[in-house]
């Protein structure tokens, strides 16, 4: 269904002036046509009553980790190098491209479940074009890549590759996959952090980002035993060293800057890098609090992600917004990031960091029906007089009733349409226990 009018909602259209309306929204062919109140449905158009529901668009999370959701508390109690030494890497290099698959999916019912429609992922070394066939068969919006990692310390055979390997694949995958499906889906290069790739890998991933009009999707600045060595292994800190790569600019998106000092934070701005916060991811691996308001108010743009399910426990974008929304209260006091503007960053923000900000993150006319219908009248949101906090503070998954990727209904009251959430979690346990056994930590 990709023609339909939403009527009597309470509409966050999360444009420039922030409009707040209790009216409708019309979609045809999977585009917003109209929004405002007392709309006219053409002949034959369903009509979907939104009386006590929010309507707003999809969130969008611009750093998840599709192929570790079968890993969920399978890593707990270690800092970040160690968490991927001694658990993640084994693990990832652990996959088939069936495992991955049922990762995959696992990773995309709890997003759409909780009201994500767009993502930016980075997927394990091998076996990628599984992740691809997956998104396409579900649905979502997204950005997708393989990890690349040629050198590094604790890197497991099973996912050491050469440079060149790395350059090729990433290629072949981009000219593959990019706009495939009408654009709904496209390639990111992902050289995953300094630590794992050689500054050859990474200026080439510079140059052919340019040439190639791919992202970047990488991690920096994430934790103090991060920052300390590189800064140690190569003679300057973390955001300097990608800068000089080549790596910053506004296609790149950068997971974490949980460490970054003033002269990073302006080559951040200077080049339009933006900075994907994941406040839970942040907070299991001891990483700190990342200084959002502070980039903010220096002009940097930032988004929100769960990260992955291993170092979060969760990819819910509702428990994201409340910590990002909370966590810059010690630092600059109560109330500094304010709700509407945590719920900017988990639409505008994030539909800018992807470079979708003409099709996505507000609900307006000609844009994608990327949507949510959020049930309103819960005893935990309170009485509707501010519907930001009421969303930011109080909303939960379980409020999610219809998500909506380019019109097509892909959640029904609160339901996957086209899936067994049942048959999900059982084929999943089986791939947990064959891909433990096969990395050598089955108990």
């Amino acid at each position: 269904m990709s023609t339909f009018l939403v009527r009597g909602a309470r509409v966050l259209t999360m444009n420039d002036a922030l409009h707040v309306l209790d009216g409708d929204v019309l979609v045809q062919g999977g585009v917003i046509a109209a929004v405002g109140p007392d709309l006219t449905a053409p002949p034959g158009v369903a009509v979907i009553d939104g009386a006590d529901h929010y309507l707003m668009p999809g969130l969008i999370q611009p750093h998840i980790h599709l192929c570790q959701t079968l890993f969920r508390h399978e890593a707990e109690g270690r800092p970040l190098l160690a968490w991927l030494r001694e658990r993640i890497w084994p693990l990832e290099g652990a996959h088939t491209p069936e495992s991955l698959a049922r990762s995959c999916e696992l990773g995309l019912a709890e997003l759409l479940l909780s009201g994500t429609t767009t993502l930016l992922d980075m997927g394990t070394v091998h076996h990628q074009d599984a992740v691809f066939e997956t998104a396409a068969a579900w649905g979502v919006r997204g950005a997708f890549g393989k990890a690349m990692m040629d050198v590094g310390e604790g890197v497991p055979a099973t996912l050491r590759e050469s440079t060149q390997r790395s350059l090729d694949e990433s290629l072949r995958l981009g000219r593959t996959w990019h706009g495939a499906d009408n654009d709904r889906l496209r390639y990111a290069f992902a050289p995953r952090f300094v630590l794992s790739c050689s500054a050859a890998l990474q200026q080439e991933v510079g140059r052919l980002s340019a040439a190639e009009g791919y992202l970047v999707h990488t991690h920096a600045s994430e934790h103090r035993e991060e920052v300390a060595l590189i800064e140690r292994l190569h003679g300057m800190r973390n955001v300097h060293l990608l800068h000089s790569y080549g790596l910053c600019s506004p296609r790149s998106v950068f997971a974490h800057g949980v460490q970054l000092d003033a002269d990073e934070r302006r080559i951040l701005r200077d080049t339009g890098t933006s900075i994907c916060h994941c406040p839970s991811s942040n907070l299991k691996l001891g990483s700190g609090i990342a200084d959002v308001l502070t980039l903010l108010r220096e002009g940097v743009n930032v988004a929100i992600g769960a990260d992955g399910a291993p170092c979060n426990n969760g990819l819910d974008a509702f428990v994201e917004m409340r910590l990002a929304h909370l966590l810059q209260g010690p630092k600059h006091g109560a109330g500094a990031l304010t709700p509407v503007e945590v719920l900017r960053l988990a639409t505008r923000g994030g539909a800018k960091a992807l470079g979708w900000e003409e099709r996505v993150g507000s609900l307006e006319p000609g844009k994608d029906a990327d949507m949510v219908l959020l049930r309103r009248n819960d005893p935990r949101l309170g009485l509707g007089s501010d519907p930001y906090t009421e969303i930011v503070c109080a909303g939960t998954r379980d409020l999610v009733r219809r998500v909506w990727v380019r019109g097509r209904l892909l959640v029904d009251e609160g339901t996957l349409v086209q899936h067994d959430l049942d048959g999900l979690l059982h084929s999943g346990r089986r791939a947990l226990d064959e891909t433990l056994r096969r990395a050598g930590l089955a108990a």
